[in-house]
């Protein structure tokens, strides 16, 4: 068992040196991969290529540079087009070389290109440049100034703070919100480092400091954070403050505050707060769901202006619980609508399993008011409570009947979906039928089982009668499946001539090739030939609309016209042609053209099709043998108009000439294609002159008809 134990221990030993290996491995190929990419790269930065090329060689060397490509991407620091892109690479690019080549740029560039490299200084963090920066930071130009006080914000080392500290008063007006930024950003560093006393610091002399306001924003919020609880009287100050980007300040900042304290004083301030601002704290106070205190928020929810108690109950949904439930339930059957639909919602999101419970156990002795209510929750929450909804399917009150089968719907499980059968079948009360077929469908199509949901309504079929035959057909296409296609399609060719219309209309619509079976025998064998022409439309349209090979595609579209009696029909096959372009289905487009009445259609569907896919396959032989040669096509004249106002289009038509007698635009309307309406709200023509293998023609079409030239005689 002891060598079996060792034995064991030495193979994982070797699995994982070997996966180490190969880590190792992967990791040197990736490396010695970069290196050959970053050669490539420099080769383009001291090549002749566009200035361009090189940006975007700039930006791949951020993920393959090295200190390799310092010295060159330096070098296009100066340049104004090409500056901004080597600082993406030398910002990413690791070592102390690319810090080096910034602060070298910083001391004898000027102006935008400056102020570009002092921000890429910044990104770096590099300490060795807090001396130079502290010196930029007294620069006339005051835009580098500002750059350079951020830049040591970013840095936040102890030197870069103090002299950030000790420039706050005495800076240029224009600078000097660059310093109170860079000033928050040391303190933040230090917060975050757990030297909050000294990061309080900071930010009270920010605040006091003569600045923007949003400095002080800033520095107020980071003042509150960084004292805890004892920023609490701040954060209260800001609750009463007159201005409104100070309340708003409270409100963010509350979020952010740690611990439970400051809750019970966000309740105080509830108390005392004008409606629209108790409105606002009480959204704030549900954004703190583990820490709100909760007695508040509830009431608020129970009395109070209404703009304060649609907040509160809206509040509710998200932190509220089972103790709750009472306060909702009397909002949610008051007069006041805004009121009454605010408690509903809340209490369908009431996040508590104990509610669901207290909602059945509520059940039997509710009253007139809240029955209904109890119920539709029932339903709303999902919960369990089949027992109690089928003692309300016999109540006097037609509300709470309604209720309790939709709630049904929302509910029952598919061993008891035969409640809700019975309920559409036989209905108890016929003025329910409606919302017994409602609650059906709606538990129908949420079963997990769609095969067994469809065989029960088969059988519940036999049972029905009249238009509830119907009914259940509908469902019956919502629920789709394979149960659900076959009992359709019987449907279709029973001697019930409202199933038949019924059936064959939903097949029609079958959102699915599945269907296509079904509709083709039904094109073939339904009792009467308006419903055959249904079916075949519907099997055409499946070809049209769903994704399948061309082979099966064109399969289908025969089939269509071997049935076919109409040109109607045949015509719409001819549009699937066109519309899904292929070897097959041009054989099937030049087939067509020996139909009669159907030649000339057939002809511009071969013709479009053939266009399309001229390009990958050689058409020429099918066309040849269907007197469809290619073309040379000459645009003599074309123009585009009513009456004495033409637009010269020749050019456009031009543009679109291949060796076919057909002309496809870029779009199927003439005014897009064409550039805009010659005449608006005319009828217009397009008229074209041309030649076909130097014979001369002209012809006539009218607007956004296709455009396809006869051979001239």
């Amino acid at each position: 068992m002891q060598i079996n134990r060792s034995v064991t221990r030495f193979v994982v030993s070797l699995v994982a040196i070997a996966a180490m290996a190969t880590a190792s491995v992967r990791a040197a190929e990736d490396q010695k991969a970069s290196a050959e990419k970053e050669k490539e790269l420099l080769a383009i930065l001291r090549s002749d290529s566009p200035k361009a090329e090189k940006a975007i060689t700039c930006k791949l060397l951020a993920i393959h540079g090295s200190s390799e490509s310092v010295s060159d991407l330096a070098e296009l620091l100066a340049d104004e087009q090409l500056s901004s892109w080597a600082r993406i690479a030398l910002e990413a690019i690791p070592g102390s070389v690319a810090d080096e080549a910034l602060r070298k740029a910083a001391a004898s560039l000027e102006g935008l290109l400056l102020v570009g490299t002092i921000n890429s200084i910044g990104v770096r963090q590099d300490a060795n440049a807090v001396d130079l920066l502290a010196t930029r930071m007294k620069d006339s130009d005051a835009e580098v100034a500002s750059a350079a006080a951020v830049a040591l914000g970013r840095i936040g080392n102890e030197s870069a703070t103090t002299t950030l500290r000790d420039s706050l008063a005495t800076a240029p007006v224009k600078v000097r919100s660059a310093v109170a930024e860079g000033c928050v950003l040391c303190a933040e560093r230090l917060h975050a480092a757990g030297k909050s006393d000294e990061a309080a610091e900071i930010y009270d002399e920010v605040r006091k400091a003569e600045v923007p306001q949003q400095r002080i924003i800033e520095a107020t919020r980071g003042a509150i954070l960084a004292r805890n609880e004892e920023g609490i009287p701040l954060l209260q100050e800001l609750f009463h403050s007159s201005d409104k980007k100070m309340f708003q300040l409270a409100l963010g900042t509350v979020r952010e505050f740690p611990g439970g304290t400051v809750d019970k004083a966000l309740a105080t301030e509830l108390a005392s707060a004008t409606p629209d601002r108790a409105a606002l704290i009480i959204q704030a106070m549900a954004d703190r769901p583990e820490t709100v205190v909760l007695a508040a928020v509830l009431q608020a929810a129970s009395d109070g202006p209404k703009e304060v108690r649609l907040s509160a109950l809206n509040a509710l949904g998200r932190v509220g619980d089972a103790t709750c439930l009472s306060t909702l339930l009397d909002a949610a059957i008051e007069a006041d609508t805004d009121l009454s639909l605010a408690a509903k919602a809340s209490l369908a999101e009431l996040p508590s399993e104990k509610v669901d419970a207290q909602i059945v156990a509520l059940l039997p002795k509710a009253d007139a008011k809240s029955y209904p209510l109890l119920i539709e929750l029932v339903g709303q929450r999902r919960i369990d409570a089949v027992p109690e909804l089928l003692g309300a399917l016999d109540h006097s009150d037609d509300k709470v009947r309604s209720a309790a089968l939709a709630a049904l719907g929302e509910t029952v499980s598919l061993k008891r979906l035969s409640i809700l059968v019975s309920q559409v079948v036989a209905p108890k009360h016929p003025e329910d039928a409606a919302v017994a077929q409602q609650a059906l469908k709606a538990a129908s199509v949420r079963m997990p089982d769609r095969e067994a949901c469809a065989a029960e309504l088969a059988v519940a079929l036999d049972r029905a009668s009249g238009a509830t035959k119907s009914t259940l057909l509908e469902i019956l296409s919502d629920v789709g499946g394979t149960k659900a296609l076959t009992t359709l399609g019987a449907a279709a060719k029973s001697a019930d001539p409202e199933l038949q219309d019924t059936a064959s209309r939903l097949l029609g619509k079958w959102n699915g090739v599945d269907a296509a079976p079904v509709l083709l025998d039904l094109a073939k064998t339904a009792p009467a030939e308006k419903y055959q022409v249904r079916a075949l439309r519907g099997y055409i349209g499946l070809a049209r609309k769903f994704t399948m090979s061309d082979p099966d595609r064109a399969e289908m579209c025969q089939k269509a016209l071997d049935i076919s009696r109409q040109p109607a029909e045949q015509k719409l096959v001819l549009d699937v042609l066109a519309l899904h372009p292929s070897a097959e289905a041009l054989t099937l487009a030049i087939s067509a053209m020996q139909t009669p009445g159907l030649k000339q259609d057939a002809t511009q569907a071969t013709l479009v099709i053939a266009q399309k896919i001229g390009g990958k396959v050689d058409v020429s032989e099918q066309l040849a043998k269907a007197g469809l040669d290619k073309v040379k096509v000459e645009i003599v004249k074309a123009e585009y108009g009513a009456g004495s106002t033409q637009k010269d289009v020749t050019a456009v038509l031009r543009k679109h000439v291949g060796d076919l007698p057909l002309i496809a635009l870029t779009s199927s309307n003439y005014n897009t294609s064409f550039g805009g309406d010659p005449v608006p709200g005319n009828v217009k023509r397009l008229r074209v002159q041309y030649r076909l293998n130097g014979k001369a023609g002209e012809a006539s079409f009218a607007e956004n008809d296709l455009i396809i030239l006869p051979m001239p005689k």
